[in-house]
């Protein structure tokens, strides 16, 4: 980009801007093909005017051309570039503050993630992970931490190819200084790190972009109505009292599948085991190690829950696992906030899909989250609607970058990026 001119590059850079922050692009697929992306046209991805509708062409756009940059790309005078070390404490408390204040923010301001330390090292350092892509602006004087970027390491399965590839994550910055261009700057210099190691890049938006690979929705199971409704999250419907509304979405008070347990150290063969089996059958998906089974699924409080299903002879034939999330509601003067679990997988050899997953909306429950968010992934159609989740407005999309394939329905995506 630095041999264009400057009016082009900063062209490139606006692009960037609004790709990333989800500002003034088309959220529909109608809308998208109707406007004008004049830096993704110039890259290495499917046309989102449907010229490439129907492609069954499976691998790389371009090959790599000529040695990678080996110089950071430069920030403006008084910031510098930081590899954050998340073994400090000190540091991971920076970066849960960075993220809590300025990350997704929603438009009305009343609602923030609530990131933990445990979280952030639950997310951003799985096996393999390097503290090269765990890429921070500081500004120089104050050594204040004010952006941030994060890819880990994953083993994507596309079709039959199987591709190492990164997964990139919490890209923020600063709300007071988003009119400084850091937020292109910061995917250049991630995507440089990146491409030293000759991987690819795997990426989800809320907004529609060139060009998706799939598409899926989100789907919330109220898990606690009454405070919901008191937050303004639970919309009563017509002709339906508080007390119709909580009794609609009662849950029974415990499990009722036979060998439910918490999953524990003993487990991780079999259930790597159960996983392999079962990712496979689908077309986008992560393909997990052994060691990855352990850092993903291993319970960690607050953080990861995941169950397993012991049969009669001892013999594993199902797990569940999800994650959690906290999030903090400001002007609210009776609740802080609200937790919200998020589905990973739910496979079953033996037990019914629908009554196993029951059971985990009533473990979710007794861990305290008041919702359960899962997407309409894998085989999950089965369970949603039977199971009162409602779908939600928004969607995810799944993008893979410098790599064409034929798209793919929800049904057939396994991929989850937190």
């Amino acid at each position: 980009l630095d041999a264009l001119p400057e009016k082009k590059q900063q062209e490139i850079q606006r692009a960037l801007h609004l790709f990333s922050l989800g500002q003034g692009l088309p959220r529909s697929l109608r809308e998208a093909r109707n406007h004008v992306y004049r830096f993704w046209e110039t890259q290495p991805v499917p046309r989102l005017d449907g010229a490439d509708d129907g492609v069954v062409t499976r691998g790389p756009l371009i090959e790599a051309e000529g040695p990678v940059r080996t110089e950071p790309f430069s920030l403006p005078d008084g910031f510098r570039w930081d590899n954050l070390e998340l073994s400090s404490q000190a540091v991971l408390k920076e970066l849960c503050t960075l993220l809590n204040e300025n990350y997704l923010e929603q438009d009305d301001n009343t609602v923030r993630f609530d990131f933990s330390p445990e979280y952030l090292q639950w997310a951003l350092q799985p096996p393999n992970w390097s503290a090269q892509w765990h890429c921070g602006i500081r500004v120089v004087s104050s050594n204040k931490l004010v952006g941030f970027i994060a890819a880990v390491p994953a083993k994507i399965l596309v079709y039959e190819v199987e591709k190492h590839m990164v997964q990139v994550q919490f890209l923020c910055v600063h709300k007071k200084l988003r009119l400084k261009r850091m937020t292109p700057v910061l995917i250049r210099e991630l995507t440089r790190r990146v491409n030293q190691q000759g991987l690819y890049q795997v990426y989800a938006a809320a907004v529609v972009l060139p060009t998706p690979l799939s598409s899926c929705r989100y789907w919330n199971r109220p898990l606690n109505p009454r405070r919901l409704m008191e937050l303004g999250h639970l919309c009563q419907k017509r002709n339906m009292s508080l007390q119709r509304t909580v009794r609609f979405h009662r849950l029974p008070e415990v499990p009722k599948t036979l060998g439910l347990r918490p999953a524990a150290k003993g487990d991780l063969a079999e259930i790597h085991t159960l996983l392999q089996a079962e990712l496979r059958k689908f077309q986008l998906s992560k393909i997990l190690s052994l060691q990855e089974v352990e850092h993903w699924l291993l319970p960690r409080e607050n953080v990861v829950d995941t169950y397993v299903v012991e049969g009669p002879n001892g013999t594993l034939t199902g797990v569940v696992s999800f994650y959690s999330i906290f999030s903090r509601l400001l002007n609210q003067p009776v609740h802080a906030g609200l937790r919200t679990a998020h589905l990973l997988f739910v496979v079953s050899t033996a037990t019914n899909s629908i009554d196993l997953m029951e059971d985990t909306l009533i473990l979710a429950k007794s861990k305290g989250c008041d919702v359960f968010s899962a997407l309409d992934v894998m085989d999950n159609s089965r369970f949603l609607e039977q199971l009162k989740f409602s779908i939600d407005d928004s969607s995810l999309n799944y993008y893979l970058y410098n790599w064409m394939c034929p798209k793919m329905s929800p049904n057939k995506v396994t991929l989850h990026l937190s």
